[in-house]
């Protein structure tokens, strides 16, 4: 069974979304009384994640038939905080695009033109540190168990890029806050579990 709150770290095809879709699967089959919700946090910004966003719904549909799925790329402390219940189970997926949105917001582009629609460096860093506080509240107080899946992206070389570097950056910290806040933290490689951190 689950704990109260657990963080799912992996590199890309590392088992860390099935993990999550496993504990959610136990979850349900644990009582008929509990539920299940999937807070999804990527985005079709072009054809491919079209296609990649509904071959991973019809998979997830399939391992895990009683999950619902909800669809949140900003507001994610919210959306926990207004699906989270004794009897529900909540998984997030993931962490790493959720922060690449606050990162890179999106510019409309009959707009791209306007200086004033684009934010300004200090405007993201100030929302990242405001949205992942919200964040780690919502997963302190959740009355429900609560999953945070997300990418570990820094165990390869320096990136060469200044922005690259930023993101590593960014998501390392965010990462370790994330950790920080919850009961569990395990580290997924070849789709097998590393515990790093367990309740005492």
């Amino acid at each position: 069974m689950p704990v109260r709150s657990e963080l799912i770290l992996g590199g890309q095809r590392s088992g860390k979304s099935r993990r999550a879709e496993g504990l959610a699967r136990d979850w349900l089959a644990a009582s008929p009384s509990h539920q299940a919700v999937m807070i999804a946090t990527a985005q079709a910004w072009d054809d491919e994640m079209v296609e990649r966003i509904a071959r991973h719904q019809q998979d997830r549909a399939e391992r895990v038939p009683g999950m619902t799925t909800v669809e949140e790329p900003i507001a994610l402390g919210e959306a926990i905080q207004t699906h989270s219940a004794p009897q529900t189970l909540v998984v997030v997926d993931c962490l790493t695009l959720w922060l690449t949105k606050l990162l890179m917001p999106h510019v409309d582009a009959k707009t791209v033109g306007n200086a004033q629609d684009i934010p300004s460096k200090d405007a993201v860093a100030q929302q990242i540190i405001e949205r992942t506080a919200t964040l780690l509240v919502a997963i302190k107080n959740s009355s429900g168990p609560v999953i945070l899946v997300g990418n570990e992206i820094g165990l390869g070389v320096i990136p060469m890029g200044r922005e690259t570097r930023a993101f590593v950056d960014a998501l390392g910290r965010l990462n370790q806050d994330v950790a920080a806040a919850c009961d569990r933290v395990t580290f997924m490689a070849a789709g097998l579990p590393l515990t790093l951190k367990s309740p005492p």
